[in-house]
């Protein structure tokens, strides 16, 4: 009895019994609450298939769906002080990085990349929500300098994608430095005559929104994207009146010319081809090629019933 209780039950327990379902298969719509199987979510950029709403998206996914046949070479940047305040609330500082490194797969909240973009070299800049909140440190502003002297060496576009809550508090007047930064690698841009085209996605707030996120030669938001410097709960509570419906949001900030366009991710892509070669005076892109003219391909010989010669 006990050979039979202890391996054949549960053997066909195991056999027959329901499998659970792995918990990553689905994702909540954080907009409708609708389940979405995860192939759908990512065929469709992570856009709700049934509000489009646009959910975050990590800067790596973004760029294998941006570039040509989704390949990009990343451009390195240098390396800053890791701690340079000894910061510590409820853990250091190092140990919050560390934290992020292993949830998010990547070094920092910027990434910077170069590759083509419908046959046209640019260099791409995105940041990640995240990592620490896509917040602005001393490693994001080397990450914008670094990115604008490769443009400038390539003589190519940059287009930066912002997503940040603001400044790394655990940088300090350090993290708020990287704003001025940021302004001289625009300016080193334009000065080049290289165009700088910004896409503002949610969220984009605090010293980003004050600095590079808004200095775009053209400026995108993805749909229903929040771009502030300080959120409309904070200044409800500081003026104490309610604000209007869609304040601080993408298509409110389009009425009032604060943005020129706000485009539906699936077709970002396309309108920044045609962007970008208008800016760089380049022929009108090629959506579609044909193969290259040659001889007529010959007709086969039809079959025959006749056998072959020995």
């Amino acid at each position: 009895m006990n050979w039979i209780s202890n391996y054949v039950r549960p053997k066909i327990n195991s056999l027959f019994s329901r499998r659970e379902m792995p918990e990553n298969l689905w994702t909540k719509c954080p907009e409708c609450g609708t389940m979405l199987f995860h192939r759908e979510v990512t065929d469709n950029l992570n856009v709700c298939t049934n509000c489009d709403h646009h959910m975050a998206i990590t800067p790596r996914d973004r760029f294998e769906a941006l570039f040509d046949l989704g390949a990009f070479t990343e451009v390195k940047v240098p390396e800053p002080i890791a701690d340079p305040l000894h910061f510590r609330d409820q853990k250091k500082y190092p140990d919050r990085m560390r934290a992020a490194q292993k949830t998010t797969g990547e070094k920092e909240a910027m990434l910077v990349v170069e590759g083509e973009l419908g046959k046209t070299r640019i260099v791409a800049v995105g940041q990640d929500f995240s990592f620490m909140g896509g917040s602005m440190g001393m490693y994001v502003g080397n990450a914008i300098l670094a990115a604008a002297q490769r443009a400038i060496e390539l003589h190519c576009p940059m287009v930066l994608f912002s997503a940040a809550g603001g400044a790394r508090m655990q940088e300090g007047i350090l993290s708020l430095m990287q704003m001025p930064r940021s302004t001289v690698a625009v300016q080193m841009l334009k000065d080049a005559g290289l165009p700088y085209v910004v896409v503002l996605t949610h969220p984009t707030t605090g010293g980003v929104t004050a600095s590079y996120a808004m200095l775009g030669d053209v400026q995108i938001a993805e749909p229903n994207s929040l771009i502030c410097f300080a959120g409309p709960r904070v200044i409800e509570q500081t003026i104490r009146e309610t604000l209007p419906e869609g304040f601080q949001r993408a298509e409110y900030l389009l009425d009032h010319g604060m943005l020129d366009r706000v485009t539906h991710r699936k077709k970002l892509r396309e309108e920044l081809i045609v962007i970008l070669r208008m800016m760089m005076r380049l022929p009108p892109p090629i959506w579609g090629e044909l193969p290259p003219p040659g001889p007529a391909p010959t007709e086969a010989a039809p079959p025959t019933d006749q056998p072959a010669a020995e």
